[in-house]
């Protein structure tokens, strides 16, 4: 079929996530028919380079041969079977291969299959340990979170999120949590220095962890990087910090790298930055390298042990997933990780990340762009009405859904959060292309507000 029957099938009968669909029936939307390399292809046979890297999660590229042949070798023998009751070869295989890269202590790996189930287990698994842990302290049924945090879109993961667009209208949902103000310095009430709102945030973290110690169940965190608020880069030390008043006060630590894992902040996993081994990490969006929908729940021996008992003691975590530990998405997360050192991913990242900081300087000083952020191969440049005073755009305007129109125009695809263009090359992108990411982006801007 062509695009055109195509799009009013589309208009018709999809509903896109995270999409106002009045205006995007009114769009012509790129519809994919196949990707090459860094490339998205559409049905008129026209080119994009994927800059969202399919929204944060292609790691290699598409169309990737190793990655192919490990599905296809797995498709000969056996595309699904449950893991409740039975095992398959490669989850085992990526458990072992995870645990071993991952920070240590993560010894025990629960499968889901996207980012916000692997959040919705942590809290769970959070929830029944202490209820189940052989000293069974006091109550604790309260989850502390940051705010601006985007955990997912389960109820348990949208309870510890803080970002009012996606999460208000659920409220009444919601079990109540605590927040805590979120270290980023850009936005901050007046007459504040940067260096004062970093430190009102650790003086009201380590207050509210004092305060609430005998009824938190756990800490969840973004670690280093809150992606969905519009790339927010925490203070160097914040995460350490989190995990030594955790630590202290007995509260397990869960740290949410589905969007900062697999080489995005330049390391394997973020939280290596700041030398933080959490008691629970979830991973979805790149452990497969982008190609099949998986998640993973990493957590420690102690909490795994508070599971264990006859079965009539009813220790057992009753929570799973009909496609838990799909054989054919743990083949293509395997041979991702071998990637990881066969094409030498993580040098590559960094120096993704050095081109990036170089072109960025670029436009740092234009006059509608209120403050790059930048972590890794991870770029927010938020767009403002007025420099000066970090006045916003009135929401109408939608300038920075118009920026991304400019840029498909100039052949690349983004993926803006509100008025923050989200640059997110793939940690294994030729550095040549990043220069046409960014080239590509800084045009658009001057097209819609102007050099």
């Amino acid at each position: 079929m062509t695009s055109t029957p195509l799009r009013s099938l589309d208009a018709a009968h999809v509903w896109h996530p995270f999409t106002p669909m009045r205006e995007h029936a009114g769009e012509a939307t790129p519809i994919i028919a196949a990707g090459e390399g860094f490339h998205l292809i559409d049905t008129d046979g026209r080119r994009y380079l994927d800059g969202s890297s399919s929204l944060w999660c292609n790691i290699h590229g598409h169309r990737v041969p190793a990655i192919d042949a490990a599905i296809r070798r797995q498709l000969d023998q056996v595309a699904h079977t449950t893991l409740l009751g039975l095992c398959n070869v490669p989850s085992i295989e990526l458990a072992k291969a995870l645990v071993e890269r991952a920070p240590a202590g993560l010894t025990r790996v629960f499968y889901s299959d996207n980012g916000s189930t692997a959040v919705e287990a942590a809290l769970k698994i959070a929830y029944q340990y202490h209820r189940q842990r052989a000293d069974r302290p006091a109550k604790r049924d309260l989850f502390v979170c940051l705010d601006g945090a985007y955990h997912g879109d389960t109820i348990g993961s949208v309870s510890v999120g803080g970002i009012d667009l996606f999460h208000s209208v659920y409220g009444s949902l919601l079990f109540a949590t605590i927040k805590v103000p979120a270290p980023a310095v850009y936005r901050r009430p007046a007459g504040m220095s940067a260096a004062d709102w970093t430190a009102h945030a650790l003086v009201e973290l380590q207050r509210t962890i004092v305060e609430h110690r005998g009824r938190i169940a756990a800490f969840v965190i973004e670690p280093l990087v809150q992606c969905a608020a519009g790339i927010l880069v925490h203070p160097p030390g914040y995460l350490r910090r989190v995990r030594e008043l955790t630590a202290e006060h007995d509260i397990p630590l869960i740290v949410d790298e589905v969007a900062t894992g697999f080489g995005r902040t330049g390391t394997l996993f973020a939280c290596e930055q700041e030398q933080v081994a959490p008691d629970l990490l979830c991973l979805s969006k790149g452990i497969t390298g982008g190609y099949l929908p998986l998640a993973a729940t990493l957590v420690t021996d102690r909490i795994y042990e508070a599971f264990l008992g006859e079965p009539a003691e009813g220790n057992t975590f009753f929570h799973g997933h009909t496609y838990t530990g799909n054989p054919l998405a743990c083949a293509a997360a395997l041979a991702s990780l071998e990637l990881f050192e066969t094409n030498r991913v993580l040098e590559n990242a960094q120096a993704i990340a050095n081109r990036l900081s170089e072109r960025l300087a670029e436009i740092a000083a234009h006059r509608n762009i209120g403050e790059i952020r930048q972590k890794g191969t991870m770029v927010g440049i938020e767009l403002v009405a007025e420099r000066r005073s970090q006045a916003p755009f009135p929401a109408a305007e939608r300038v920075g859904h118009r920026v991304a129109l400019a840029t498909r125009e100039r052949g690349v695809i983004i993926r803006p959060v509100g008025d923050v263009i989200v640059l997110m090359p793939a940690p294994a992108m030729p550095v040549e292309l990043v220069d046409e990411l960014s080239s590509t982006v800084f045009a658009a801007i001057d097209d819609v507000l102007g050099g």
